[in-house]
């Protein structure tokens, strides 16, 4: 990687484990097993390289990274190291069997949220020269949904493996970052709509972190599933026993959200490249699209265990299939722009 690449590295690089990291999840849960074990394999690499490429940017270019920092464009791009990391860390226990190091994951996605949520939000809230609405909001903003209910994902996973008090307490931090995760949504989605609907509207507007409108409906789909099943035994945690027709109707609630919008984008994404002819080039952000199709699968898949809908098993299957391709896709497309740049840089010199 070159210096200018170097400078100019997306924040939103860490949606490369995001998406990775849940379709192995998927790929575990299905039954496919060699290729979730190959894929967490690829995942820890992956986290580590694109871990030690941010350090270095800092320490080369902190300046460039601060102004990336208080942008309305990237600042929340940074949100994906958070649910990055969360999502390793569910890796780590589903497939790995670590808890150990999945509860270090946990500490450091914690320290991570807090530290970029309020630095974020605050540094956009208090900046004097603010871009238009159509211009500063996008799918983008979203990632701070999908960073807070990662964390109850993994907060909620491990609670089930810890016996009491920390079970109870576990649960109860759960259950409020996914009520959090849900209120944020209705905030930033409300933005998103309004753009959509009463400003112009061109294919460049239209980033592939749009399939986040749906992933971070998926993922709070998620969330609710696991901690459905954590209401099972009224022992553990009776007040999400006692709030369990609370938890299965707003879990479905969040379920047929995210559905109703995967219609609407597969349109504009026919609209963009079909219709309006943007040609398919490697974009970092093509990560924020594959992230959403794997975490359809997956919520689909504990949703319909934990509450015992059958009828829906076909539908992770098919998801599952859809986000292989899409991450083997967007990584083909990886490869060769790093190849190119392998092949310039032998050029120079």
């Amino acid at each position: 990687m070159g210096a200018a690449q170097l400078e100019d590295l997306s924040p939103s690089y860490f949606a490369l484990v995001m998406a990775t990291g849940i379709i192995s999840i998927g790929c575990y849960l299905m039954g496919l097993r060699p290729v979730a074990v190959g894929l967490f394999a690829l995942n820890c690499v992956a986290y580590v390289v694109i871990w030690a490429l941010s350090l270095l940017r800092l320490r080369l270019y902190p300046r460039r990274m601060v102004d990336d920092l208080i942008s309305h464009q990237r600042g929340l791009g940074f949100l994906t190291v958070v649910a990055a990391t969360a999502v390793l860390g569910n890796q780590v226990i589903l497939i790995g069997k670590e808890f150990t190091i999945a509860i270090a994951l946990l500490a450091l996605a914690v320290i991570l949220w807090l530290a970029l949520t309020y630095t974020v939000f605050t540094a956009l809230t208090i900046k004097r020269e603010k871009p238009s609405l159509a211009q500063g909001i996008s799918g983008t903003w979203l990632l701070a949904v999908v960073a807070t209910q990662s964390i109850a994902v993994l907060i909620a996973l491990l609670a089930a493996h810890w016996g009491q008090p920390l079970r109870l307490h576990a649960n109860f931090v759960a259950l409020s970052m996914w009520l959090w995760g849900g209120m944020l949504y209705i905030w930033i989605i409300s933005l998103i709509f309004y753009r959509y609907t009463f400003f112009r509207f061109e294919p460049d507007d239209l980033a592939p972190p749009y399939w986040i409108n749906m992933g971070a409906m998926a993922i709070s789909t998620l969330a609710g599933s696991l901690l459905v099943e954590n209401s099972t035994i009224s022992s553990d945690a009776p007040f999400l026993h006692s709030l369990r027709p609370f938890l299965e109707g707003f879990t479905v609630f969040y379920w047929a959200t995210g559905t109703w919008w995967i219609p609407i984008i597969a349109i504009l994404a026919v609209w963009r490249y079909g219709y309006r002819r943007l040609p398919f080039e490697y974009d970092p952000l093509y990560w924020g699209a594959v992230f959403p199709l794997g975490m359809y699968a997956v919520a689909t898949f504990r949703m319909a265990e934990a509450l015992k809908l059958e009828f829906l098993d076909p539908i992770p299957q098919v998801f599952l299939g859809l986000s292989l391709a899409a991450w083997l896709a967007t990584f083909i497309g990886l490869m060769r722009r790093l190849g190119s740049g392998l092949a310039r840089n032998a050029t120079r010199g």
